[in-house]
């Protein structure tokens, strides 16, 4: 296990150093998908003549910095556990880049920045959506990732709040429009962690997470279940448009879009094979962001 020493580096490669090390301890890749999320909910839910560019703006700072210290403080709970897997053992905190007391407080003061960011300039809704989101993801989600695969389905609730608190951000209050847009993301999460928890298994069990249903297992069952949480995609993707939220064509994408997503998942199931699973896994990655955007689309049109 390798460490980086910044007193060997020069002034300019040392400030290049930690400012990339920040930007991996928030997860910031992960941290801008969820800012999308969010504004896509937004966007969604904003129906005044004149759009809230200022709340937007506030959604998007707000939303990503609790979804930046959230992931912070993930790595800051599993950094012992970090050290054992392949592809998490380049961290800042296992390289010791940083100090665990310095991420510590990094992550506080981001936390409560995003969380002042949003009682001020959206609503107590929002902000209290966003607080429990983080308090989920990082004290419940985070250690049961060792305890078994009832980790995946309290994950999935943080990780599908985003356009929910998009939604609760411009029109102050939760309808049934806002939970189909937090049901899709929401069963969309158990075919991704699925399919990541497969790819990486040998890494995971290094650490001891355990998040694959069927006992652990790689085998038909888990495909089947995986099969099943993408087929719930289909009728979920249509009800957008069912209920007017948008029009006959984002459907349409949503419903082509969830046949190609299924369509992997028989792969998985023919063969059980990590490169089936890898490609359900990019087509997750896929799925989501399309389907937002066809419905962003639909919605402005």
């Amino acid at each position: 296990m390798r460490t980086v020493n910044l007193s060997e580096a020069s002034f300019i490669d040392s400030i290049s150093i930690r400012a990339k090390a920040y930007y991996e301890l928030i997860k910031f890749r992960l941290s801008a998908l969820v800012t999308f999320s969010a504004v896509f909910g937004f966007v969604l839910g904003d129906s005044g003549a004149l759009f809230s560019w200022g709340t937007c703006f506030a959604l998007m700072i707000g939303g990503f910095l609790i979804s930046g210290a959230s992931g912070a403080a993930n790595e800051i709970l599993e950094r012992d556990y970090d050290k054992l897997m392949k592809r998490t053992q380049n961290r800042p905190l296992p390289l010791n880049i940083i100090s665990v007391n310095e991420a510590y407080w990094f992550t506080v003061l981001v936390a409560l920045l995003g969380v002042g960011i949003l009682w001020f300039f959206t609503n107590p809704l929002t902000t209290g959506l966003g607080v429990l989101s983080m308090l989920l993801y990082v004290f419940v989600y985070t250690p049961l990732k060792r305890v078994g695969p009832i980790a995946v389905f309290v994950g999935a609730i943080p990780g599908a709040m985003p356009p929910l608190l998009g939604w609760t951000a411009a029109t102050g209050g939760i309808s049934y429009e806002a939970l189909i847009i937090f049901g899709i993301q929401f069963i969309w999460q158990f075919p991704h962690f699925w399919a990541i928890a497969w790819v990486s298994d040998e890494d995971y069990k290094k650490a001891g997470f355990k998040l694959l249903p069927s006992g652990g297992r790689k085998d038909l069952n888990t495909a089947i279940q995986i099969m099943i949480y993408t087929l719930f995609l289909l009728p979920l993707g249509l009800l957008p448009s069912y209920f007017g939220l948008t029009g006959l064509n984002s459907g349409i994408v949503a419903t082509v879009c969830g046949a190609l997503f299924l369509a992997q998942t028989f792969s998985l199931m023919r063969d059980c094979s990590r490169k089936s699973a890898l490609k359900i896994m990019f087509g997750s990655f896929l799925y989501l962001p399309i389907v937002q955007i066809a419905y962003l689309l639909d919605k402005v049109a």
